[in-house]
């Protein structure tokens, strides 16, 4: 499939995608742009495989909902500078029609940048100096790699989103005439040693091994934090790709995560999936309970401590399905099980709707084992 044909159709999973960009990209710059100012620094939004202003179906792309964010916000306005490129001309130049077009474009003070370059192997030198979001999108992997996203992510308050195609990555692992992408996208050494510990593996830890080897490349690479939303085909139930997000800090790590949550298919026990399903989800009587899971994991991996449930959230849900809310329902299911001391308890703490709080201050004591 050719990267035109991808952007024919703005399908339910592109939605998905762009809004998850675009409000990573508002809650991303309205933290980092009181810290910019203080610094004298602009910020940046760069995407390296932009696309066309529209889809057939007259449906905004990301770059436009990005533009229209900063046009609505004073401090945008004057702080954002935005870089877009696509190496095919025809949607440039669709892009640049479009960009044009915008109701008050021209209160940026910064002029979009239009781009239209290939990425290769080498990292193309348009990082600026300054807090940037990236947005690496390829259709396949061509010219997505691990030395690309460590750019990106280089500087202070910069962070990446990348579209991981699982399903070619998957079937390239082994293919000779991809080896050189593969090795570029996790690191010759790491992708050695993924091409042995998939051997013989079923669908599904193969995929478990796959997406654990992009985090531990990325780790590498300075990318602390890592989170991937994973995205079903429509027509069977197997990975398509993942969108996945990699930051050096953990708070956007935790505001991503809740915007990802938010936009899962399925919640179980109030837990996301983290990931889009395009034909409904049959849940059976006996799928596994999560909140009850991370109960029993607080108590073990937490006995004899003292801690805030801010403490508790931030020390354990890195590499976790879990979201604040979450860490907030255990805790009060462990409270009114008398397997924890929580305070100040109950009797001292604020109801909401009919139902007991657990403020980010609360302190709890785990027993001992």
């Amino acid at each position: 499939m050719t990267n035109n044909s991808f952007f024919d159709e703005f399908k339910e999973t592109s939605l998905v995608k762009a809004e998850i960009v675009a409000k990573y990209f508002w809650a991303w710059a309205k933290v980092i742009i009181p810290q910019a100012k203080k610094r004298g620094k602009n910020i940046a939004y760069i995407d390296l495989f932009s696309g066309p202003g529209h889809y057939q179906d007259g449906s905004k792309s990301t770059p436009l909902l990005i533009l229209e964010r900063a046009i609505a916000d004073v401090d945008m306005r004057e702080k954002l500078i935005t870089i877009f490129n696509d190496k095919n001309s025809d949607n440039t130049d669709s892009l640049q029609q479009a960009i044009n077009s915008l109701p008050n474009i021209k209160m940026l003070k910064h002029k979009p940048q239009v781009l239209n370059t290939e990425i290769g192997t080498e990292v193309v030198q348009v990082f600026p100096n300054i807090p940037t979001l990236s947005f690496i999108d390829p259709w396949g992997y061509k010219g997505l790699s691990l030395q690309l996203i460590s750019s990106a992510i280089a500087g202070w308050g910069c962070d990446c989103i990348f579209f991981f195609n699982y399903n070619r990555i998957n079937s390239g692992l082994n293919n000779p005439r991809v080896e050189t992408h593969i090795n570029e996208l996790f690191g010759i050494e790491q992708a050695n040693l993924l091409r042995e510990q998939i051997l013989n593996l079923q669908p599904d830890k193969r995929e478990s091994k796959i997406v654990q080897a992009i985090g531990d490349a990325l780790q590498r690479v300075g990318g602390s934090y890592f989170q991937h939303f994973c995205f079903k085909k429509e027509d069977i139930n197997r990975t398509s790709h993942y969108l996945i997000f990699v930051s050096k800090n953990n708070r956007g790590h935790s505001i991503m995560k809740d915007i990802m949550a938010k936009k899962s298919s399925i919640l179980l026990q109030g837990v996301p999936s983290f990931q889009h399903d395009q034909k409904p989800v049959q849940l059976s009587l006996f799928d596994s309970q999560p909140i009850n899971k991370l109960e029993d994991m607080l108590l073990d991996e937490f006995a004899g401590q003292t801690m805030t449930m801010l403490q508790v959230y931030e020390q354990h849900h890195v590499g976790k399905p879990y979201i604040e809310r979450n860490y907030k329902d255990a805790l009060l299911l462990l409270e009114e099980k008398g397997k924890i001391v929580v305070y100040p308890p109950g009797s001292q703490r604020q109801k909401r709707k009919g139902k007991l709080t657990f403020a980010n201050h609360v302190k709890v004591t785990f027993p001992r084992k």
